[in-house]
């Protein structure tokens, strides 16, 4: 791709954002933005509603969303200078709700206080640098499947969503009603957005999504929204309460749910961070994250954030990986991802309506897992000791629903294939601590949390 000709792009932004150097220019890293928002937004619905279950307001909880994502997905673009947009996390905001809140009968305010807590954690990790030296102990083999596991994951998801695959309580998953108008859009979204990527269409994950949209639109499929602007929620029911629970979490429980916090987003992040930065060919020469510790710091600050104003566990969302398929490879793809989270403040009648419809970004997750599966060709498949926790790492992931299981079961596994086939001195110390702190954890979350 040639370099930026235009005078904004020869200014500031290109300075900052080092656009010339990685090949891109402002109108991709925007429309990557963009693309990365569409294919997340669906947060701004599933987040308020996950955490009302779990007694929270619905309208603070949308705010404190969108100011979340915004905050978070600023900083990581500004200072981590990262195409990865951050929000509240799915998953871990399932785990606050059922399991700490309605599970272990935890107050939502103990449960946002444990979540600053646990932010509070990442940070002295990513400032100390303990939390990359981690990370980046991981070998390349599992580096590599943990990326193509989270792009299988994340395909499944989409086409869940597109309600191409269904449950079904006989053999679990299922095909869809292929006669039903939302599985024909999403396969429809599908196969046009792999058919402008077979093309070499920049930004086709985008157009695929603005297509299916219309499509739904013209066969009355998808409504228009009856009102497009609406009055800001109010943060004043979340804001800052998690400060007055401190205290609440000195008993044995609710640091243990501190601890699951910690350890579930700690290595959901780590294999988000690896597989998008993968994926846009941004890891160093040794396989390390770029920028030193920037991206831990500020996934770190982001859940500080996060808590403060009123929601679960702020992290580094892996659908970032649409607006690294669509062109993105600076920050400024992230801080585009900010800015419209900023304008979901005032579009809370449209977001809805929209995000009715998940079937219009199934394409987006589906062909970007494909692009994401890519490196399991680079993978010794011919060596077990290599397959065996690369595979578990792949396909745990999808099955469990989890990509920090995923992560574990791989983690787990490589010292112990390693040691069986005589190769223990290829393995670093901080394996064998990552592997007995993961078994330690499942002990302990069998013994708490069933």
């Amino acid at each position: 791709m040639s370099a930026p000709t235009t005078t904004a792009e020869g200014g500031f932004l290109d300075r900052y954002f080092e656009l010339s150097k990685h090949g891109t220019n402002v109108r991709t890293e925007v429309l990557a933005g963009v693309t990365t928002f569409l294919a997340m937004a669906y947060i701004m619905a599933l987040n308020p509603i996950i955490l009302s279950d779990a007694g929270m307001d619905f309208s603070a909880v949308f705010a404190a969303t969108a100011l979340a994502a915004a905050i978070g997905s600023a900083i990581m673009g500004l200072w981590g200078k990262l195409p990865i947009a951050q929000a509240p996390g799915m998953g871990l905001n399932a785990f606050f709700a059922y399991t700490v809140v309605l599970g272990l009968g935890v107050p939502w305010e103990t449960a946002l206080a444990g979540t600053f807590v646990s932010g509070l954690v990442f940070l002295l990790l990513a400032v100390t640098g303990l939390r990359r030296l981690v990370i980046n102990a991981i070998p390349v083999p599992l580096k590599l499947a943990v990326g193509a596991g989270i792009g299988l994951f994340i395909a499944f998801i989409g086409l869940k969503e597109g309600g191409v695959i269904v449950n079904d309580d006989t053999v679990l998953v299922a095909l869809g009603d292929l006669g039903s108008t939302k599985v024909q859009l999403a396969l429809f979204g599908i196969v046009i957005t792999a058919i402008m990527l077979a093309r070499g269409i920049r930004g086709a994950v985008l157009y695929g999504i603005l297509g299916t949209t219309v499509v739904g639109v013209v066969v009355g499929f998808i409504a228009a929204p009856e009102a497009v602007v609406g009055s800001v929620p109010s943060l004043a029911p979340t804001f800052g309460v998690a400060f007055g629970a401190l205290s609440d979490l000195l008993t044995l429980d609710l640091a243990l749910v501190v601890f699951a916090m910690l350890f579930v987003d700690f290595f959901d992040t780590a294999g988000t961070l690896i597989a998008v930065t993968k994926q846009a060919d941004l890891l160093t020469p040794e396989g390390e994250l770029p920028n030193g510790n920037r991206p831990l710091v500020s996934d770190a600050v982001a859940t500080v954030s996060g808590a403060v104003l009123g929601t679960s566990t702020t992290t580094s969302y892996i659908e970032s990986s649409s607006g690294v398929g669509a062109g993105g490879r600076t920050g400024l793809t992230s801080v585009t991802t900010s800015l419209l989270f900023l304008a979901m403040l005032f579009l809370e009648p449209l977001i809805f309506t929209i995000l009715d419809h998940r079937e219009v970004t199934t394409a987006a997750l589906v062909l970007v897992g494909l692009m994401m599966a890519r490196p399991l060709g680079e993978i010794a498949w011919d060596q077990w000791e290599i397959a065996v926790p690369a595979f578990a790492a792949v396909i745990i992931m999808p099955l469990t629903y989890n990509i920090a299981y995923g992560i574990a079961f791989g983690l787990v596994l490589y010292p112990i294939m390693m040691v069986a086939r005589g190769r223990a001195r290829e393995v670093s110390p901080t394996m064998f601590i990552l592997a007995g702190l993961f078994v330690v954890y499942f002990l302990v979350r069998t013994l708490s949390f069933s």
